[in-house]
């Protein structure tokens, strides 16, 4: 066990190099690990115990050999060695005892530091801004949360418990050692350099192949994520490029079995070496330690005391050797999960944040200026897998918006891809903040609302509605947990889907797939309606909800919508200028700003950038006025 860790702390010294850890690191630690100070103190006591109990089971075992070797001189030898084999016992079973309530502590206090560590870390990411996500590769947060944590928790059950442990038994083992025989001590010792000198060379290597592995596995598993998902899948599949796709991964993963092989070739010898090395220390005690015991030098018993500590003194000083490193490991598996912790959320709830006024609810926008946040302020570079982050951002794409939606009206926003619609429409559930300027819901700012009052007024309804990997009912249970099995069905027919409902043989209860895709495109977009009106919030957004469908999904699409958008206030992105015709105002965005603004036929008369996109998408407006029209 002390070769293995010696060189895997060898490969680790590699990979940290030297790297030291942030200031402030050490108390942060102390403050999650606070609330288990008392089981702490237990389980150090007990490693104490268990230190002590593995340097006397030898002191025992060599008074048993002398009182059997001068058993003629001794009034009642069977006496005595019974009674040491007794306390030999007796302490194995103690220090199985205390192994048993060492490892219980250890898993109760490392697996509940794990807990406290994985929820502080998934709570704070969920308060981090949308920019945070788009930015973020999905695996490099998930390994903080797993690994790093992991990592983490292993400073406080493994890393500590073994440097008390070894440093203790280090100690009594040497100084018994000396105090029976300092000269066998003296050349035992002589070979501890031959001993811990290989373990840098062997580390480096193996730390070379550890990287090159730990490299080509997580472009494997990215590979596999992107190409396994329905999307991706069917991107190999319509470009016919399977062949060379296995190909490609079967490369990897060949590459991979052979670094494997050669691990576990270098791992193997320095092991055996380890081993031989020992073995030829044991020789020497036994060959020194008898002869001074042959010569009446040292008592026989002494010997074989010796041979056993050894193991003692061999084994902490190999982990004791690496210690720093794995301190260090430790200390840094921490340090990256506080790196995630300490990045502020751009999007915060004020501590003293209000509830919406009762009633309908109007929506107000005031001089908004806004641009998206750059990389350094909602990201960390080894959250993106990159050297630097990206210096790019901050660039202002609003400039002093100014719209009213009045409660119960439906607001339309219709322009040039990139004008920045969706980027206003982002505002008003308060998914990004107004660089100046104000949101206002009813009169209030959403800055100054609770997190709860602006989502349970605010539903969202985008071009791509996603869905999780679950089941119907689960889904929409997302936006009401409470909600019985009757207000699922009634919302799925007010959605339209109360034909697809009757299909499925396991009704509510239908896995929808990964993102939905067990779904047409159509019915996933009604669900994500019907998941809206069992929220049933005042105001709705609606982000070109249409705008991937055909005209046969888009016709059922519009007719859930217009119910879900009966008598609430509705902010509308329209793709599709037919879908708009109704609306109580169109506001026409282009580069930022609200260009035109009027009904349609107003627009339409001005003969402006609206009457423009109305031409192009209709090409005369004789057509225009064939388009059937949904209900507003």
């Amino acid at each position: 066990m002390g070769g293995r860790s010696m060189m895997w702390a060898a490969a680790r010294r590699e990979e940290l190099g030297g790297r030291s850890v942030a200031k402030g690191t050490l108390p942060r630690i102390w403050g999650f690990a606070s609330p288990y100070r008392r089981q702490l103190v237990v389980f150090l006591l007990l490693t104490v115990v268990s230190a002590v109990i593995g340097v006397l089971t030898p002191l025992l075992a060599g008074r048993v050999v002398d009182t059997i070797i001068s058993a003629a001189r001794l009034p009642d030898p069977v006496r005595v060695v019974v009674l040491l084999a007794g306390v030999i016992a007796g302490l194995a079973v103690l220090d199985a005892g205390v192994g048993l309530a060492t490892r219980w502590l250890s898993a109760r206090i490392g697996e509940g530091l794990i807990l406290d560590l994985r929820r502080s870390v998934y709570g704070h990411v969920q308060r981090m801004p949308v920019a945070f996500f788009t930015r973020t590769r999905t695996g490099a947060l998930v390994s903080r949360l797993n690994n790093d944590v992991i990592g983490a928790q292993s400073a406080i059950t493994d890393t500590l418990a073994s440097l008390v442990a070894n440093v203790i038994q280090l100690v009594l083992a040497l100084a018994v050692m000396i105090g029976l025989a300092w000269q066998v001590t003296l050349f035992a010792l002589v070979l501890v350099p031959v001993f811990l000198l290989p373990a840098r060379r062997m580390g480096i290597t193996i730390a070379g192949l550890q990287r090159e592995a730990a490299n080509l596995n997580a472009d494997m598993t990215t590979r596999m994520t992107e190409r396994f998902s329905a999307p991706g899948a069917t991107l190999v599949k319509l470009f016919g490029r399977p062949a060379r796709e296995r190909a490609e991964f079967g490369a990897r993963a060949a590459r991979v079995r052979d670094i494997g092989v050669r691990t576990a070739m270098v791992s193997r010898v320095f092991l055996t070496s380890l081993s031989l090395l020992s073995a030829l220390a044991q020789a020497l005690v036994y060959g020194l330690g008898g002869y001074l015991a042959v010569t009446g030098q040292l008592a026989p018993g002494t010997v074989v005391t010796m041979a056993l500590l050894l193991t003692r003194l061999y084994g902490p000083l190999a982990q004791l050797s690496n210690a720093r490193v794995n301190v260090m490991s430790a200390l840094v598996s921490f340090e990256r999960v506080f790196e995630v912790l300490d990045l502020r959320p751009m999007v915060a709830e004020k501590p003293d944040a209000r509830e919406l006024p009762e009633g309908p609810v109007s929506v107000r926008l005031r001089d908004v200026h806004f641009g998206y946040p750059s990389a350094t302020e909602v990201s960390l570079a080894s959250l993106e897998e990159v050297a630097t982050l990206d210096a790019r951002g901050g660039e202002e794409v609003l400039h002093g918006i100014d719209l009213d939606v009045p409660a119960g009206s439906l607001v339309a926003l219709v322009g040039s891809s990139g004008a920045g619609k969706s980027s206003l429409a982002s505002l008003v559930p308060r998914l990004y903040d107004v660089t100046s300027g104000s949101v206002e819901l009813s009169g209030v700012d959403v800055r100054d609302l609770s997190f709860p009052a602006i989502r349970g007024a605010v539903g969202v309804v985008t071009q791509d509605g996603h869905l999780f990997h679950d089941s119907i009912a689960a889904n929409l249970r997302y936006a009401r947990p409470e909600a019985t099995e009757a207000e699922l069905v009634e919302a799925m027919e007010r959605a339209r889907l109360g034909e697809l409902l009757e299909s499925l043989p396991d009704g509510l209860d239908t896995v929808v797939g990964e993102r939905g895709y067990r779904l047409s495109g159509g019915e996933r977009q009604r669900l994500t309606i019907a998941r809206l009106l069992l929220a049933r919030p005042s105001v709705v957004v609606l982000d070109e909800a249409t705008a991937h469908l055909d005209s046969e999904s888009e016709a059922a699409v519009q007719e859930a919508l217009a119910e879900a958008l009966q008598g609430r206030t509705a902010l509308v992105i329209a793709h599709r200028l037919s879908t708009i015709r109704n609306a109580d105002l169109i506001a026409v965005v282009e580069h930022g700003r609200i260009v035109e603004r009027g009904t349609h036929d107003e627009l339409l008369a001005a003969k402006g950038r609206y009457a423009d996109l109305y031409r192009r998408q209709f090409g005369t407006p004789r057509l225009a006025e064939d388009v059937v029209e949904p209900a507003a």
